[in-house]
């Protein structure tokens, strides 16, 4: 797409590829959420949207991808990758900014389906996309954060050098809960040299608008 040059970027690791995803790897993506993300009576997301029942758990997640990338701006952005794993779509992996040409700040948020879990991917696809951040963007800052029950998102966070960055109390379902905030400086950050972006060139523009 000439004009939307977006689909043909791509992040490549040892095992995984990253992308935004075609309307076949869409539907695969249904899939996965539709198997099941995460064990019930567990709520790992903010805004519960897997806690419905399977099909429309599947629809939610396609229909989050296509207003994404129709509210898609310089000055506000998530690029949510689909991963691939050998083809087969396991998961998504988002970075996401607000004003990033200024802030030069990202935050990530993921999600695998559950029986690709406990394989290391997430943390796989988080390096991948800080390396893309980083590196490829020119980001200075990442922030993350999870509920503090979330102990595979705060593992995954807690291989990657971030640092902690406060808590807060938000209201899940219905429940007081925490949640762990956390940052990674661009000084702190290991540039991953198994890690491959292609087709941004393009796509810059797109990430970083112009300044006066």
């Amino acid at each position: 797409m000439r004009h939307l040059p977006l689909f043909d970027l791509s992040i490549h690791t040892p095992r995984l590829e990253l992308r935004l995803p075609s309307l076949a790897q869409l539907d695969e993506l249904g899939d996965r959420a539709a198997e099941g993300i995460h064990e019930e009576g567990f709520m790992p997301f903010l805004f519960p949207w897997s806690d419905v029942p399977p099909a429309e758990r599947a629809r939610r997640a396609i229909r989050y991808h296509f207003r994404q990338w129709g509210e898609w701006t310089p000055e506000s952005w998530s690029a949510e990758f689909a991963v691939l794993l050998d083809g087969e779509v396991v998961g998504v992996q988002g970075v996401f900014a607000k004003d990033f040409g200024i802030t030069r700040e990202v935050n990530t948020g993921s999600w695998i389906g559950r029986r690709f879990q406990g394989q290391g991917i997430g943390t796989e696809m988080r390096r991948a996309v800080l390396h893309f951040a980083f590196e490829g963007l020119g980001a200075e800052q990442a922030v993350t954060s999870a509920f503090e029950d979330n102990a595979a998102s705060l593992g995954v966070t807690g291989k990657l050098g971030y640092r902690e960055d406060g808590i807060e109390i938000r209201n899940r379902m219905g429940r007081r809960a925490a949640i762990r905030r956390f940052r990674l400086n661009r000084a702190d950050f290991s540039p991953a040299p198994d890690v491959e972006i292609r087709g941004l060139d393009a796509c810059l523009p797109l990430f970083i608008a112009p300044t006066t």
